[in-house]
């Protein structure tokens, strides 16, 4: 047989394998969409889904891929994406290097586009949407054979999607109150230059719950310290709530941080010499407005614990006393750095319940982990590999920290 006709048995096998394992529809195209980049080799692909019922435009359902679309969106009939839902015929922008029209349009949301195949997202009773893939990973451009698959398994994809199935939804992101634009972080320690952010782009909207997941060492917690003004990217632009913060000065991101980001760390960082309240009350007296300290204890259920020192207290007490001196600065995001990664599993699921009423309570939450199973609570999953974003979920259904288990 054929080795490339086998190769697209095997990869067609591997979409209908992923749909049928899946207990649920979003799942089933998730995983459907994860087998086609892995198979297809592409650096980014994208579910997009017609809104009929809302503003009759085509939002990202589920993509994977170094970019941030959550809030983008294509009419009907415009662009490549448009223009196949329009139709319901495929666009194959093999190559944009052999493309000498100066008008052609090369830039996908900060990825430079060298090949494209764009096909219909449809099922035998309605026009879905389209699903785009850009750029193969290791360089090299799509095929028109590889194209002629791509569409088996758009369709194989929609098939999973019948008459008694409906998508959620699109989500519907608040205000954008920060923006990364190819964020880069380098050290240079001698002659060993070390590269952690390799060009990031991302948002983060008021109001979310926004898990940053990925292995040691892959970028997350350096990302987190730029967001929180802790750290400084080597290139790119960083900006909050329109204020460009790409340059700031150190007095600059101190009054930033200060004014606007609590954080939550692994390690308390009490003062063992303060009593609950007073460590509260020491970061209170940097702000203008702050959170009554005793308020904000109430919050997190320690109302019983406030003239308690830290080694009066257990390690999840101390945690919801940290997050307490968090919200004491009446701040719009809160950063959380594994914050429960030195706690056992029940006192994980308190400090997480507590962290859930702060997000519905409106504060934007930001969190590092690397426990897979607390992304099900968040809004938003990043996933971080190699010091880039490979993939962002938004979680229609999110989970309560009860439902939790590790």
């Amino acid at each position: 047989m054929d080795s490339s006709l086998l190769a697209s048995f095997k990869t067609i096998g591997a979409v209908q394998s992923a749909i049928s394992n899946a207990v649920t529809l979003d799942e089933a195209l998730q995983g459907g969409l994860k087998a086609i980049i892995d198979n297809a080799g592409a650096e980014c692909a994208v579910i997009w889904y017609a809104d009929k019922a809302g503003d009759g435009r085509l939002h990202p359902y589920f993509w994977i891929g170094p970019i941030d679309l959550t809030s983008k969106s294509h009419a009907s009939g415009e662009g490549s994406v448009g223009r196949v839902y329009a139709t319901q015929v495929a666009e194959r922008k093999l190559d944009f290097n052999a493309d000498r029209d100066p008008e052609t349009v090369r830039d996908f949301e900060g990825m430079r586009v060298d090949s494209m195949v764009c096909v219909p997202f449809s099922n035998k009773y309605e026009e879905l949407g389209a699903i785009q893939f850009v750029n193969k990973t290791d360089g090299s451009l799509f095929t028109d054979e590889g194209a002629d698959v791509m569409e088996i398994m758009a369709m194989m994809a929609a098939i999973a999607i019948d008459e008694n199935d409906a998508l959620a939804e699109p989500w519907q992101p608040g205000e954008i109150v920060m923006s990364m634009r190819n964020i880069t972080r380098e050290f240079q320690n001698g002659d060993i230059l070390t590269k952690v952010l390799k060009g990031v782009n991302l948002d983060v909207y008021e109001g979310e719950f926004l898990v940053l997941l990925g292995e040691s060492g892959c970028g997350k917690s350096t990302l987190l310290n730029i967001i929180g003004g802790m750290d400084k990217a080597t290139s790119g632009t960083f900006t909050y709530l329109g204020q460009d913060l790409s340059n700031a000065t150190q007095e600059e991101l101190t009054d930033f941080r200060r004014d606007n980001i609590g954080f939550i760390f692994q390690s308390y960082n009490l003062m063992p010499n303060l009593t609950a309240t007073q460590n509260l009350k020491l970061i209170a007296e940097l702000v203008d407005e702050p959170m009554n300290a005793d308020e904000a204890l109430d919050i997190v259920g320690l109302d019983d614990k406030k003239k308690n020192y830290p080694s009066q207290l257990s390690g999840g007490q101390q945690q919801r006393v940290s997050i307490a001196r968090a919200l004491v600065k009446n701040p719009r995001i809160i950063l959380a750095d594994e914050p429960t990664a030195a706690l056992d599993y029940a006192t994980s699921i308190e400090v997480l319940g507590v962290l859930e009423e702060v997000v519905r309570n409106g504060t934007t939450m930001v969190m590092v982990t690397h426990n897979e199973e607390i992304t099900r609570m968040a809004d938003r999953i990043v996933r971080m590999r190699g010091g880039r974003m490979y993939e962002v979920t938004v979680n229609r259904h999110p989970a309560h920290a009860t439902d939790l288990v590790w």
